[in-house]
C-alpha cells in the first residue's frame, strides 16, 4: 500500500514567505510531507515547470444569496433581482480559476431575525464543491438579534459580521454600527464594513436624476471618492472608540486607504482589502451606448487609471493586505439580472455587482507578479495567505505545509489567455474583463487532495463541499485600549 494518495511532484512550491522546488505527499486530503523526492504515492500528478500555489481563498462573495427585494443601488424604490450563481456554478468557476475556498454572506431582511437565513443557507451551501464559511450580514440590529441570535450562530462557527453605511435598505446608523461593533466585541467576532456614506449618495443621486443623467455612467458620479473616504474614517473610528477590529471591503482609492494607513500607524486592528476591478477598470467603462456601461456598475465605483497606481501603491505597502473578487454576478439578458428595472432604467435601479470568481488570481498575477508590480509571494499572501488568516482559517487554509488541507493550485506562469466569458464557467452571461489578455493560468486546482479541475475541466461531485467553522482566534482580539479606560463593551 502506497504511503500517499496522491503526490505532486517536481513543482516549484510558493508560499507567502519564498519558494522552493519540492515534492508534495498528500494522505486523508492533507498535506502529509514536502521533500525533494517523494516516489510512494497511489497517484502522481507531474508539476514539472509549474509554479504550486495555496489554493486561493476568496473572502468576500456573494453566491446563491436570498434576497427579498434585493439592494440595486443608492435608494429609491428596490426591484426584486434574481441571484443567478448558485453555489455549484460558483464552485465550477472558482476552480476554473484556481479557488478552493470562500467567505460568502448569509442575508438579514428588516423585521426578521437570523436563524432562519442562516438555516435556508447552510442548506444551499450544501450543494456546492466549493469548501465554505460565511459572514453574517446585519441590516436589522435588533435587541433580539445581537443578545439572542448572534451568540447561536458565533457556536456554530461564524465569526465575521457584515455591515452596510449605504444601500437602501441595508444600511446602519451609527447608533446602529455601534451597536453591532459592541456585540462583535463581547463574542469574537471581526466586523467588516462596506464604506460609503448613504446620506451624501441619496443626495446626489437625487440632484443628478432630478437633472436627467440618468445613464450608468453617472452610477460614479453619484459616489466620488469623497464619500468613500468619510465613511472609511467614521468606521475606523467609531471601531476605535468601541476597542473592535475591523476589515474595510472593496477599497477603490487611495484617500480611503490612506484612513486605513493612519489607523494602522496608531496600531490599530484595521484592515483593508481591495478588488481586480479597481486595478483593471475604470469609471470610463460605464461610459458606454446604451444599457451597455450597466455592465461595469458596481460599488464602490471603479475609479480613473491614475487612481488603480494609487491602489497599486497602497498593496504594496501593505495597507491593503487581501484582493478579493467581490463576486456578486447580474446577467445583462433576460428580465432578471441588470435589466430587473428595465433596459431603460435610471442607474439607481440597476443592481451593483460584478462577477469575478475565476477572474480574481489570473488578473492579479499578470497584473502584478507577471508585470513586476508585487512579488509572487506577495501574490500568494494577498491571494490565499492573508485571507485564511483574518478569517480565522489558518493554518488549516491558505498556506502549503504539513498539516494542511491539500488546497492546491498548480500555475503556468507563461501561459497566455484571453479572458472570455465561457473560461469563467460562472452563472452570468458575461465577465467585465472580455478581451483582457493575462500571462499566467491555472492548469490544475485540487481540493482536500482531490484534483477537481485539470485543464480547464472542473470534476467534482455536487454536496462535497465543506463547511468551515471558525473557532476563537487571537488575531482579531480587541487591543484593550480604551478610551478613558472604560469599558463599555465587555466581552462575554
Amino acid at each position: 500500500m502506497a504511503d500517499y494518495d496522491l503526490v505532486v511532484r517536481g513543482g516549484q512550491v510558493a508560499s507567502g514567505f519564498g519558494t522552493m522546488r519540492c515534492d508534495i505527499g498528500i494522505r486523508g486530503g492533507r498535506i502529509a510531507a514536502l521533500a525533494d523526492r517523494i516516489t510512494d504515492g497511489a497517484a502522481v500528478l507531474d508539476a514539472g515547470g509549474l509554479l504550486v500555489l495555496p489554493g486561493g481563498v476568496d473572502s468576500h462573495c456573494h453566491i446563491e444569496e436570498p434576497a427579498r427585494g434585493g439592494y440595486v443601488g443608492t435608494g429609491g424604490d428596490l426591484a426584486v433581482t434574481v441571484n443567478e450563481e448558485s453555489f455549484r456554478t460558483a464552485s465550477t468557476s472558482a476552480f476554473a480559476g484556481g479557488t478552493t475556498s470562500v467567505v460568502c454572506f448569509v442575508p438579514q431582511w428588516k423585521g426578521e431575525g437570523i436563524l432562519p437565513r442562516v438555516a435556508d443557507y447552510e442548506q444551499r451551501a450544501a450543494k456546492g464543491m466549493l469548501d465554505y464559511s460565511f459572514h453574517q450580514i446585519i441590516s436589522d440590529p435588533t435587541d433580539e438579534v445581537l443578545e439572542r441570535e448572534v451568540p447561536q450562530i458565533v457556536a456554530k462557527g461564524i465569526r465575521s459580521l457584515k455591515v452596510f453605511l449605504t444601500y437602501e435598505p441595508l444600511h446602519l446608523s451609527d447608533e446602529q454600527f455601534l451597536k453591532v461593533l459592541v456585540t462583535a466585541r463581547r463574542h469574537g467576532c471581526l466586523v467588516t464594513v462596506h464604506c460609503e456614506n448613504y446620506a451624501a449618495i441619496k443626495w446626489r443621486t437625487e440632484m443628478l436624476l432630478r437633472a436627467g443623467m440618468t445613464a450608468p455612467k453617472y452610477h460614479a458620479w453619484s459616489r466620488p471618492i469623497v464619500v468613500e473616504r468619510e465613511a472609511t474614517h467614521r468606521a475606523i473610528a467609531l471601531a476605535e472608540l468601541v476597542d473592535q477590529p475591523i476589515q474595510v471591503f472593496h477599497v477603490s482609492c487611495a484617500e480611503a486607504a490612506e484612513e486605513i494607513a493612519r489607523a494602522q500607524h496608531r496600531g490599530l486592528k484595521v484592515w483593508g482589502e481591495t478588488c481586480p476591478q479597481y486595478l483593471t477598470l475604470t469609471a470610463a467603462d460605464m461610459d458606454r451606448p446604451g444599457f451597455e456601461g450597466a455592465a461595469y456598475m458596481c460599488s464602490p465605483s471603479p475609479r480613473t487609471v491614475e487612481e488603480q497606481g494609487r491602489v497599486w501603491e497602497m498593496i504594496r505597502r501593505g495597507t491593503l493586505d487581501i484582493v478579493s473578487s467581490d463576486h456578486c454576478g447580474f446577467s445583462m439578458g433576460g428580465e432578471a439580472g441588470k435589466a430587473v428595472s428595465g433596459r431603460d432604467a435610471p442607474f439607481r435601479d440597476i443592481p451593483n455587482g460584478i462577477p469575478g470568481l475565476a477572474a480574481r488570481l489570473p488578473i492579479l498575477f499578470s497584473e502584478g507578479v507577471s508585470k513586476g508590480r508585487i512579488s509572487l509571494e506577495h501574490f500568494v499572501r494577498l491571494t490565499a495567505t492573508n485571507p485564511a488568516r483574518l478569517m480565522g482559517l489558518a493554518p488549516r487554509k491558505g498556506v502549503i505545509a504539513i498539516g494542511a488541507d491539500a488546497d492546491l493550485a498548480l500555475w503556468d506562469p507563461k501561459k497566455r489567455v484571453t479572458i472570455a466569458n465561457p473560461l469563467m464557467q460562472h452563472a452570468i452571461d458575461y465577465t467585465p474583463y472580455e478581451g483582457l489578455e493575462v500571462t499566467g493560468w491555472p492548469v490544475a486546482t485540487i481540493r482536500r487532495g482531490e484534483v477537481v479541475m485539470r485543464d480547464g475541466v472542473v470534476q467534482a461531485e455536487p454536496g462535497t463541499g465543506q463547511f468551515l467553522p471558525r473557532a476563537p482566534y487571537d488575531f482579531i482580539a480587541p487591543r484593550g485600549v480604551l478610551a478613558d479606560g472604560f469599558d463599555a463593551a465587555p466581552r462575554a
